[in-house]
C-alpha cells in the first residue's frame, strides 16, 4: 500500500462523538512507552502525525486519522496508565471497552508489545479480553532493532510459547522497528487485504 495522504481528524473521549462508521478502521494500542506513536508515524511516513512523548501515558483520548481518504487509523490510550489516578484509569478502561465492543467498523486492533521484554500480565490480560469478546487483533512486536537477530527470535518464540498455554492458535504476528521500517510493508499489506474484503462484502 502506498500512503498518499494521512491527516489528523479528531480526538475524543466520548464514543458517541466518534466519526461515522463508514470506512474500515484499525486501532493501535499497547502499554505505555511501547513505541506506538513512533510506529504509527513510520507507517504513514509522517514525522509527527501521532505525538510522541518521553512521558508515558500521554495519549488519553481516542485519536482518529484518515489515511488515503479510505480508512481510519486510530491511536488509542495505552493501558497501564502511568502515573494516573485510579478514577482516571477506570474511566479510560470503560472508554476502551466501549470502543472495542461497540465500534462496528473496527476491522483489527494492533496490540503492540516490546520485543525486548518477557510477556507482561497487562498485555496478556488485554489479549484475553479481546479473545473473550471475539474481537480480532494482531500482535505487533516493537523495537526489534534493539536486539540481535538470535535474541529477537528467541524472545518472540518464548512469547508465542507463553500465549499458546491459553490460546489454541495465535493471531497474526508482526515484527517491527520504527527506526528501520521493519514490518511496515507487512502491516500495510494486511490492512490493504482486509480493506478489499470489507469493500467486497
Amino acid at each position: 500500500m502506498i500512503i498518499k495522504s494521512a491527516n489528523y481528524l479528531q480526538s475524543s473521549t466520548d464514543i458517541a462523538k466518534l466519526p461515522k462508521s463508514d470506512m474500515p478502521e484499525y486501532a493501535f494500542i499497547g502499554r505505555s512507552n511501547v513505541g506506538k506513536s513512533s510506529l504509527i508515524n513510520k507507517l504513514v511516513q509522517r514525522k509527527e502525525l501521532a505525538k510522541t512523548s518521553s512521558m508515558p501515558g500521554k495519549t488519553i483520548t481516542i485519536n482518529h486519522f484518515i489515511i488515503n481518504d479510505e480508512w481510519y487509523l486510530v491511536d488509542l490510550p495505552g493501558y497501564g496508565f502511568a502515573k494516573r489516578s485510579k478514577t482516571d484509569r477506570e474511566m479510560w478502561k470503560k472508554m476502551l471497552s466501549d470502543y472495542m465492543t461497540k465500534r462496528t467498523n473496527l476491522v483489527n486492533t494492533f496490540v503492540l508489545v516490546d520485543s525486548r521484554i518477557e510477556p507482561q500480565k497487562l498485555d496478556l490480560d488485554f489479549m484475553a479480553f479481546m479473545g473473550e469478546n471475539g474481537l480480532p487483533f494482531s500482535i505487533v512486536f516493537t523495537k526489534a532493532d534493539k536486539l540481535g537477530k538470535n535474541k529477537l527470535a528467541e524472545n518472540i518464540r518464548l512469547y508465542k510459547e507463553e500465549l499458546l498455554k491459553e490460546w489454541e492458535e495465535l493471531p497474526p504476528v508482526f515484527v517491527t522497528s520504527a527506526e528501520t521500517g521493519l514490518g511496515r510493508d507487512e502491516i500495510l499489506d494486511a490492512v490493504e487485504s482486509w480493506n478489499k474484503v470489507m469493500t467486497n462484502d
